[in-house]
């Protein structure tokens, strides 16, 4: 862990792949989406990630339901998040809520292809729910 130098890596989590974001010096940039397998092997994969690029903390996107209740999606995600920690990282939850909406309204003005968008959309829902985080500690 480098002193002073946050590095934060953010989940996206669904029931098939999790998107991955990370921010570094200040700029939040796509890292890749992993096919879901099962709760401790993906938190063991992200694990791999966040001691690879010396992350400091992990960011949990929760899709919160509009009262902000858990759904299902939530508690899956909280079950990653949890996994992770329990490897000594620390874990913060964010909202997730209208990250993918805000991830293909980007990736439609950016003009990218609705082939490559599928492909796209939960790295940057990873990067929204990261800014949104960063944004809040501001």
């Amino acid at each position: 862990m480098t002193i002073g130098r946050e590095i934060p890596l953010a989940l996206d989590v669904g029931t098939r792949t999790i998107g991955i974001a990370v921010a570094e010096q200040g700029i939040v940039l796509p890292v890749c989406v992993l096919a879901r397998q099962s709760v401790s092997k993906d938190a063991a994969r992200v694990v791999a990630l966040c001691r690879a690029r010396s992350v400091t903390v992990v960011v949990v996107g929760m899709p919160f339901e509009l009262d902000g209740s858990e759904s299902r999606s939530a508690r899956l995600a909280r079950q990653v998040g949890d996994a992770v920690a329990s490897a000594g990282f620390p874990v913060a939850y964010q909202d997730e809520r209208y990250t993918t909406v805000e991830a293909i309204e980007r990736l439609g003005a950016a003009a990218v292809y609705r082939e490559r968008r599928k492909a796209a959309v939960d790295q940057v829902a990873a990067c929204v729910i990261l800014e949104e985080w960063l944004k809040g500690r501001g």
